[in-house]
């Protein structure tokens, strides 16, 4: 029997992502509810991927009331993940929350107070683990081949890439700029690659230079224009992470910078035995015969020749929704883990806290 779906917030990352992923998983799941507080969004969402009879809600609170829902998605704009997966768990249900985990270290930790009540199934979405480059390193790190990974950077740079939809500048709403929204998939990366996850004290810069300061016609954004005066948040900050174990992280992040050297949600490993980077497909720095060698392993991605078992591999939010369900049914576990999304969201929050306070911050 199908497991019927909820889905809380139906804008772009529902209409990008999570939609066509669940589509994509056929009968295995029927979404059967939608909310919006723009009721056309659900009712637009409801009507191409919804089950015959799909509800549609304003008010999320209608949405978990309903007792056959075993599983919702959280798909709404950051400082709101806390209530709204709060809520879906003390009612009973798993829940998939966009990431990050939360604006706050204080939100995240009541949404894994929620879990533990409960018993069901926390996990966030940082589907760029799925990837097929990530899984591969993440193999590559748990084998042992780097040695001690004791040096790592989480890139996440981009020239002039603002999101102008939605409400991504709006602080209140997000919580921050570039280093929530996409410097978190870079840190995710690195830390489940070095599989460290404590901490030890935090340093921080952000800069609110370009956003504010750059008027239409003079920005170059791909995204199209912003309106400065409505950009609250960074528009790059940078941070330096030390672990307890005496390993150090450097983090990147900008929606607007005047680089050439730009990448996102990569990460760039140094062990003791040999290094990893994704900046130019996977590529292994090691050294072999006495020389200095460099092996790119050939990751298998969705685009290949039609009938070719190379086209089989499943796009990354296909695979993150594939163990997230498979995790409910009882067939292990999902990829992320909210205990390892809690420790992206406390660096963050630190980064931001040291940028604003010229301090180091200690855990």
């Amino acid at each position: 029997m199908a497991i019927k779906v909820g889905i809380i917030g139906c804008g772009g990352i529902a209409n990008q992502k999570h939609l066509p992923s669940l589509k994509a998983l056929g009968d295995r799941v029927e979404i059967v509810a939608f909310c919006d507080i723009i009721r056309e969004r659900a009712e637009k969402a409801a009507a191409e991927y919804g089950a015959p009879g799909a509800k549609v809600f304003e008010d999320y609170r209608d949405l978990v009331a309903i007792p056959e829902i075993e599983s919702v998605h959280v798909l709404t704009p950051n400082v709101s993940h806390c209530e709204l997966t709060v809520a879906a768990l003390d009612a009973g249900k798993n829940v998939l929350c966009e990431k990050p985990m939360a604006a706050t270290p204080a939100d995240a930790q009541k949404m894994l107070d929620a879990q533990k009540r409960s018993g069901k199934i926390l996990t966030i979405g940082y589907q760029n683990r799925c990837r097929q480059d990530s899984l591969t390193l993440k193999a590559i790190c748990d084998a042992g081949e780097l040695g001690e990974i004791y040096y790592a950077k989480a890139h996440a740079i981009r020239r002039r890439g603002v999101p102008t939809w939605g409400v991504f500048p709006d602080k209140s709403k997000q919580g921050g700029g570039p280093l929530i929204d996409i410097g978190t998939h870079s840190l995710d990366l690195t830390l489940w690659m070095m599989n460290n996850y404590e901490p030890k004290s935090v340093m921080g810069a952000s800069f609110e230079k370009l956003g504010r300061l750059l008027k239409p016609g003079e920005q170059g954004n791909m995204m199209g224009v912003w309106d400065p005066e409505t950009y609250e948040v960074e528009d790059s900050a940078f941070g330096f992470v030390t672990m307890k174990n005496g390993a150090v992280i450097v983090i990147e992040a900008a929606w607007a910078l005047n680089t050439l050297d730009v990448s996102e949600a990569l990460t760039e490993l140094c062990g003791t035995k040999a290094g990893a980077d994704m900046k130019d497909g996977l590529r292994i720095n090691t050294v072999m015969y006495d020389k200095m060698t460099t092996i790119k392993p050939e990751c298998r991605t969705p685009r290949g020749v039609d009938f070719f078992p190379g086209a089989s591999a499943l796009p990354a939010p296909v695979y993150e929704a594939t163990k997230y369900y498979d995790a409910i049914e009882g067939k292990g576990e999902p990829v992320v883990k909210p205990e390892e999304a809690f420790v992206v969201t406390q660096i963050l929050d630190a980064i931001y806290q040291s940028a604003k306070t010229g301090k180091l911050i200690e855990f």
